[in-house]
């Protein structure tokens, strides 16, 4: 399948089906990986770990659920000895101490062999495929072409034939924004499916770890592995570790659904709106499913997470801000400035309202809908150099658009920070204003974010292509049913199959070969 001088160009799964059937080695597969990273012009590795991949290749075991299968771990997830810098100058020369304990379980009870580390967008802030510290990454469906953020790197490394699996995480559509645009499955599980330890932030509650995955059994496979409780996050879930063995068990027929290809009023672009509409079409008249009407009114509280989310960083960077300042992306030290500036208790308690709403708007839709089918990116692979996703001219345009703008800027938001003393609810106000004008500050994943607050599950399932570049179909659900999610995801894989790697990858196509028996 694809010749043992390629890597694997179908699923994990079924890499791990050919080493059990002694039709390939995981040694011979991981010197075929690492030749092909070498050859690769997506630049989607930022490190490389040969000797320690060679090592754990000799001594694999097929037997485990990924054993063998080389992966991919994205670069802001720590791997203890690896370089460790979450995309950014600012921490270049760490290295990890330690490993998470998601990636721990894939390598561990998974026996996964981790290759590398895949690029992101800094800290995971935008969703974007370009750091200053890594430089671009491009989309393999084609060159110049953005693999979207923040788990760019892993999904440009699945798509484009260099691994069969790579890790991603999602607090705002990370996974599922570049897997929309790579033509890739993006699973963003109910929050707390996968442990986040050992660094388990408990704000803002966002974040849920995952894959990028070529197929359904290989995202199920994948919570097999990685999904279950830790005590080191309070906020995991049990797991009944049967999530692949149950695929296809749920009966589709008579579900609602809502198609709202533009969900939270994002505009779409020319052609996309068609091809999502197509694609639950096909799915709804394919299962037996039905349309209802559904009218999901969501209140825009983009421009608050935004600066909430920020907490983190500011916990991350401590004493180095601001004199780090120059190191960051332009985008990040923005985006920092204003969160210092605009964020007190009267920001956090507007946000914290608006995510009521929004808690209450998705609980009312669940109430009249099994599923709502959205878009999950506005349109197509913008250009990779691009720092933000809205190509027009934006405030970020304007604030980092020469030395005075940058130092108006700052002085600004140092003169907001004072007034805010005297009038507490001036930073509110303003976020709002800034939201209202400078609409692309806040859309960069608005179809998205609801999910990450509201904390369901949602997956983004390749549904065609826009000018010859992949659309994400994006599936939402009630809490915990993620199963219910991959059988949608399924229904759909096995009617209309999609590519496993992009047709413009510089490597051999091969049958997708999803029918073929797995054992777990």
């Amino acid at each position: 399948m694809g010749g043992s001088d390629l890597p694997w160009q179908g699923d994990a799964c079924g890499l791990v089906d050919a080493f059990r059937r002694g039709e390939r080695s995981p040694v011979e597969e991981l010197e075929a990986t690492l030749a092909a990273i070498e050859r690769s012009e997506l630049n989607c590795f930022a490190h490389v770990d040969v000797e320690g991949a060679r090592a754990a290749a000799r001594t694999a075991d097929v037997s485990r659920p990924f054993g063998g299968v080389p992966t991919a771990v994205k670069e802001l997830e720590p791997v203890a000895g690896w370089p460790w810098t979450e995309a950014s100058l600012v921490f270049r020369d760490r290295v990890a101490s330690t490993t998470s304990h998601h990636v721990r379980r894939l390598l561990g009870e998974g026996g996964a062999i981790a290759v590398g580390a895949s690029t992101a967008s800094e800290f995971g802030g935008l969703n974007v495929s370009v750091t200053r510290v890594n430089g671009v990454t491009h989309n393999p469906w084609r060159h110049g072409r953005t693999a979207g953020g923040s788990s760019g790197g892993s999904a440009a490394a699945v798509a484009g034939g260099l691994v069969s699996l790579a890790t991603g995480g999602d607090g705002g559509g990370s996974i599922r924004i570049p897997a929309g645009y790579c033509g890739l499955l993006g699973m963003k599980g109910t929050f707390g499916r996968i442990t986040r330890a050992p660094h388990a932030y408990m704000r803002p509650n966002t974040v849920v770890f995952g894959n990028l995955a070529r197929s359904v059994r290989d995202a199920a496979r994948y919570y097999d592995v990685c999904a279950g409780l830790d005590p080191w996050d309070p906020s995991t879930l049990a797991s009944t570790g049967t999530w692949e063995a149950d695929l296809g068990s749920h009966d589709l027929r008579g579900l609602r659904v809502a198609v709202i290809p533009d969900l939270a009023g994002v505009t779409l672009e020319p052609g996309v709106h068609e091809q999502v509409e197509a694609a639950a079409e096909a799915l709804i008249a394919g299962t037996g499913m039905v349309r209802v009407p559904l009218s999901v009114e969501l209140p825009n509280l983009a421009a608050q997470w935004m600066v909430g989310n920020m907490a983190t960083l500011v916990a991350e960077l401590g004493r180095r801000w601001p004199g780090c300042a120059p190191l960051l992306t332009d985008e990040i030290e923005i985006g920092m400035r204003l969160s210092k500036a605009l964020y007190n208790l009267d920001t956090a308690a507007a946000a914290e309202e608006l995510r009521v709403q929004a808690n209450e708007a998705m609980a009312s839709a669940f109430e009249q809908v099994d599923l709502i089918v959205a878009a999950t990116n506005p349109g197509p692979a913008f250009p990779a150099e691009a720092a933000m996703s809205n190509p027009d001219e934006s405030f970020v345009d304007w604030a980092k658009g020469s030395r005075a703008a940058r130092t108006a800027f700052a002085g600004a938001m140092f003169g907001v920070r004072a007034a805010a003393a005297v009038f507490p609810r001036l930073p509110s106000a303003l976020l709002a204003a800034v939201a209202q004008r400078f609409p692309e500050l806040v859309n960069m994943g608005g179809l998205t974010m609801i999910s990450n607050v509201y904390g369901n599950p949602a997956v983004s399932i390749p549904a065609g292509t826009v000018d010859g570049l992949p659309v994400g179909m994006q599936v939402l659900a009630r809490h915990h049913a993620d199963a219910l999610l991959l059988d949608v995801a399924l229904a759909v894989e096995r009617e209309r199959p999609w590519p496993m790697i992009a047709p413009a990858a510089p490597v051999a196509t091969a049958p997708r070969g999803v029918g073929e028996p797995s054992t777990p």
